[in-house]
């Protein structure tokens, strides 16, 4: 173990620091549908362009090394100072905590201010942040909420504790952090169901999604529990039982790992920078390789696109014999590890990408669990 530890340390050591996404302040892009030019059907899929940086390089000794390896390798920068997200009026953006037996979780929860006068149940979405995030500089990067308003529906936003991860990293390549019922699958799953006795929310359509560190335990958490997630949404992430430690977590991020074969796979849509130079883009195939591993006879097509800010893009659709699809690969040309079309009011974002908030949101409403879906697994 020591001496792949030196290893990584050997490689995390030639690394260099990425720039972060900057770009002008704008409001809620359109639907990809309204601010693209016609999607056109491909041939054969483009590779991925390579990643134009490394990820960031830690300063210093092993043992500062393998903080950055535990912090998920995000560069060390603090999100935008106190982001302030508004609600309108009769809406709320309520910060509340959920504790088991074990341990617990602060997170922020947003009311749509249409919930208490809405003909039936609201669907749930949960954000997991990434690295060094907050839920309000997520909320702020992403804008969940302001579709919350248009679509009716509700936004939790657990908040990573800095006892647990420094970083304030979900702890995605931790085993004790990957299984049901235990770590911080069961947190997450803690937090869904004290929403679901609380508000009227419809339990048949509740979604996960995250950036980076988010977005992999989005997708560990969505197979822990098919039975509460009816979809997942993985932004910049690795796939479920890529790592099981430290050392394992900058490999797979570093050049990719497929995971483990999983037992069920929700729904998913992916998304992914081309030039991603925290988390490697050959990730976003390992999770789209993972839902095709469970569902492997799908019809698919792969179209391309350019928003209104110049970013080009691919996406290959899987869908089921009901037209629906099982899963979206979404790679942004020149992007890196940023939410794309996320507000510059967060960090981590690219505001010229397509809407990810909003294809995510798209994705999830065209999925819900049945009352049989619903049924805890056997254990």
């Amino acid at each position: 173990m020591l001496k792949l530890v030196k290893r990584v340390a050997a490689r995390a050591a030639k690394a260099v620091i990425p720039a972060r996404t900057r770009a002008a302040a704008g409001s809620l892009p359109a639907p990809a549908d309204d601010k693209t030019r016609p999607a056109r059907a491909r041939t054969s899929p483009a590779r991925p362009k390579p990643a134009k940086a490394a990820p960031a390089k830690p300063r210093g000794g092993l043992a500062e090394i393998l903080r950055w390896i535990e912090a998920g390798g995000m560069p060390a920068r603090p999100p935008k100072a106190r982001a302030r997200v508004s609600a309108p009026r009769g809406a709320s953006f309520r910060l509340a905590t959920h504790a088991n037996d074990r341990d617990k979780r602060s997170y922020r929860l947003y009311l749509p201010a249409a919930l208490n006068t809405a003909p039936a149940p609201m669907p749930l979405v949960v954000m997991l942040h990434g690295c060094g995030q907050t839920p309000e500089d997520f909320a702020a990067g992403t804008r969940m909420n302001a579709l919350a308003e248009e679509f009716g529906f509700l936004v939790a936003y657990p908040a990573q504790a800095t006892k647990a991860n420094s970083g304030r990293c979900w702890n995605w390549f931790l085993r004790g952090d990957q299984i049901r019922g235990a770590g911080e699958p069961a947190l997450i799953a803690g937090i869904v169901r004290t929403i679901l006795r609380d508000h009227p929310v419809d339990p048949a359509r509740v979604y996960i999604a995250g950036l980076s560190a988010g977005g992999s335990a989005a997708h560990v958490i969505a197979g822990a529990y098919p039975d509460l997630f009816a979809a997942a949404g993985v932004h910049s992430g690795v796939p479920a039982g890529a790592a099981h430690n430290a050392a394992s977590a900058f490999l797979a991020m570093r050049h990719g790992a497929p995971g483990d074969r999983p037992a069920a796979a929700v729904p998913t849509i992916i998304f992914h920078g081309a030039a991603d130079a925290v988390v490697h883009p050959r990730n976003g195939r390992f999770v789209e390789a993972r839902t095709l591993a469970v569902h492997p006879r799908l019809a698919r097509v792969e179209k391309t696109g350019r928003t209104a800010g110049g970013r080009d893009y691919r996406v290959t659709i899987h869908r089921a014999a009901n037209g629906k699809p099982r899963c979206e690969h979404w790679v942004i040309e020149e992007a890196g590890h940023a939410w794309s079309g996320g507000h510059p009011s967060g960090s981590y974002t690219d505001p010229a990408g397509p809407d990810a908030s909003r294809e995510m949101l798209r994705f999830f409403l065209r999925h819900r669990l049945t009352a049989r879906q619903r049924r805890p697994p056997l254990p």
